[in-house]
């Protein structure tokens, strides 16, 4: 047998929580010197004392922990628990991850205020390209309600067009627009250029219309950093005497593996100066 101390130290829990655990019944030393009071633990306790701290970080509470175990939760089931628990961990930390991101990226962008990018900012006609497209709503503008939309989208295009045999012949262009029924929504269009006809007949193709004038920059990085990069280019069309008119358009240049890579110019529709 082991002390409470020795018990504690193998199952990495405190001698605290081991007498709190007796206090409520979930795990009752094997044996109690009636003379000393002191308590004493077996090895083969250890798999009750794993099951109590799995449960207990899948957020059940002592109490639902005891009516588990007391039911004997076997290992596949438990194994299924926590299978799911970290999945929804998983899923915590990269919500958490991103959110971090976007603050960074408005971070940089309040950084940047008051400095413009003179040097990288181009005006040029964009000619008019054919595409095929995929189009959703999002609830807003904002990237944590753009990204959950845009990805799928472009994993369903690619997948259709390649169900279908098309090379896609030039690069991918996402562009946005207030949708119509209102309430801050947007319509998310994927697109991708291509030349060759399509039978699907739920894919659109279509003629995106030439810009006679747009003020363009690149951005260098994940779209999630965006922010910085297209608020710099509003500031330039401003300072510019420029005026938008029309939605702007995100062509993907080079899109490796690591978003880190990424490279997308940003087209906004302008006149004036």
């Amino acid at each position: 047998m082991f002390t409470i101390g020795d018990f504690a130290r193998h199952g990495r829990v405190s001698v605290r929580m081991l007498r709190h655990y007796d206090a409520t019944g979930l795990l009752r030393p094997a044996h109690v010197d009636p003379a000393t009071g002191y308590r004493y633990y077996t090895a083969a306790q250890l798999a009750r004392l794993n099951r109590v701290i799995a449960l207990k970080d899948l957020g059940f509470t002592l109490q639902q922990v005891r009516d588990i175990i007391d039911e004997r939760v076997g290992v596949e089931e438990l194994r299924g628990m926590l299978r799911l628990r970290r999945a929804e961990l998983a899923a915590t930390m990269a919500e958490a991850a991103a959110r971090l991101t976007r603050v960074e990226s408005r971070l940089r962008s309040i950084e940047s205020e008051g400095r413009m990018p003179t040097n990288d900012v181009v005006l040029k006609a964009v000619p008019a390209v054919r595409v095929a497209q995929l189009t959703a709503t999002a609830a807003s503008f904002e990237p944590e309600d753009i990204g959950p939309v845009i990805g799928p989208l472009y994993e369903e295009l690619f997948g259709r067009l390649g169900e279908a045999g098309v090379e896609p012949t030039g690069p991918g262009i996402a562009s946005y627009e207030d949708a119509p029924e209102g309430g801050g929504r947007i319509l998310v269009h994927a697109a991708v250029q291509v030349s060759a006809p399509l039978r699907d007949g739920d894919l659109r193709v279509l003629d995106l219309p030439a810009i006679d004038q747009a003020a363009t920059v690149v951005h260098r990085g994940s779209m999630d950093t965006v922010l910085p990069t297209a608020q710099a280019l509003v500031r330039w069309i401003d300072a510019n005497g420029h005026r938008s008119t029309g939605y702007p358009r995100e062509v993907s240049l080079e899109c490796p593996e690591n978003r880190d890579d990424w490279v997308t110019e940003l087209q906004a529709p302008v006149t004036g100066a």
